[in-house]
């Protein structure tokens, strides 16, 4: 792999292409007026462009906020979303609600959260009918300040197809999985290069399966499912290289890997050992979005796989609880990642957005915040 371009480091660390040494996953905590806006127009009480006006002034004051704490990115705060990604896959066609919901077990120090997303079904052949949230990313654009980049988040295509696994798509419309994988990726080299058109320099894919795919119990359950939970990351490594594979030129791309995010609760457990080398090694992403926040995610060795010109944005200060961590505390956990990959391809940020879905991990606002800026700071006094 190519060392990182001379440009995108000073002599002082601070790096002027992303993923930047102080960044964030992408979701923040909705503010109230925007939730009373969305069960307003949930109740029929409030028209779409009403809505689309509350959300508009939500992401102008969420962008001030990142300038303020001095990131260099800046998200919408997935703020018109309902969740990280099943707006994004009921948005691809083909693909429709199945009926019923799934049930899904997270867990926190307190005992069992029960979660019940939409279940969904392959039902047509999988194409992009229009370029997935091109008005919001528009938007957004629009009210980021001079000197920040404004980055999109999306759902990888192997989330499209890890809820269900085979069962979940239609055998009369694929009779072989592999046309699926095809088109599924031809729909998503489309949108990646219809972003771009739209001005997207910035993109995040979020990929849960492979850190879940760490964890024991959820490759027994993929096992069930009737998948080779062996080598599912390989595949699902595979076909985001053929996304990947046809991005275009000047496109900085970034993959995000949790063990699970909400309400402050995870589903899954385990370090990065069992998909480090083959993500580390053949993943074509220019950075890895890293959770790191406890012991639950593992330790550090893992990161002897990177390669040299990769960038690791390690997660340390946790999205889950509002006590702020200490700076030292930090900075320590740094030097010992970096026992396993230069410190220079090293980044700081959050382990996870701060609110997955619509209702938000158990924190407030200020400390949102103050975990952000510390953030910053941190990476200001690491790498200058």
């Amino acid at each position: 792999m190519p060392e990182p371009q001379s440009t995108a480091i000073h002599a002082s660390g601070r790096r002027t292409t992303p993923p930047f040494r102080a960044d964030h996953v992408g979701s923040l905590l909705r503010p109230p007026e925007l939730l009373r806006a969305r069960a307003e127009r949930a109740a029929g009480r409030l028209e779409p462009e009403e809505l689309r006006a509350v959300e508009d002034e939500a992401i102008r004051s969420a962008v001030a906020m990142q300038h303020e704490v001095g990131l260099q990115s800046a998200t919408d705060g997935e703020f018109r979303r309902s969740s990280w990604h099943m707006d994004f896959v009921l948005a691809l066609g083909g693909i429709e609600r199945a009926p019923g919901d799934m049930q899904v077990q997270f867990r926190n120090p307190d005992g069992v959260v029960e979660f019940t997303p939409a279940a969904v079904h392959v039902a047509g052949p999988v194409h992009l009918k229009q370029t997935i949230f091109a008005q919001d990313f528009e938007y957004l654009k629009a009210v980021t300040p001079a000197g920040m980049t404004p980055k999109l988040t999306i759902p990888s295509p192997s989330m499209v197809h890890y809820r269900g696994g085979r069962a979940m798509i239609s055998a009369d419309v694929y009779p072989d999985p592999e046309q699926f994988w095809s088109e599924l990726t031809d729909a998503y080299a489309e949108e990646l290069q219809a972003m771009f058109e739209l001005g997207c320099r910035y993109l995040q894919v979020d990929d849960i399966s492979l850190a879940y795919l760490n964890d024991p119990r959820q490759r027994e359950e993929m096992a069930g499912k009737g998948e080779d939970s062996e080598h599912l990351h390989e595949k699902y490594i595979r076909n985001l290289n053929a996304v990947l594979a046809r991005r275009p030129d000047g496109l900085v791309v970034t993959t995000h890997m949790c063990r699970g995010n909400f309400r402050s609760s995870w589903v899954a457990e385990g370090g990065y050992d069992f998909v480090a080398e083959a993500l580390f090694g053949e993943l074509d992403v220019d950075g890895f979005f890293l959770e790191y926040d406890d012991a639950r995610s593992g330790g550090f060795e893992p990161l002897r796989f990177v390669p040299p010109g990769k960038l690791v944005v390690l997660g340390l200060v946790t999205s889950k609880r509002g006590e702020l961590e200490s700076k030292e505390e930090l900075k320590r956990r740094i030097e010992r990642a970096a026992r396993y990959v230069p410190i220079e391809q090293l980044c700081l940020s959050p382990q996870c957005g701060f609110s997955s879905t619509v209702d938000g991990n158990a924190l407030t606002y200020e400390q949102q915040v103050a975990k952000l800026r510390l953030v910053v700071e941190t990476a200001e006094e690491v790498w200058g």
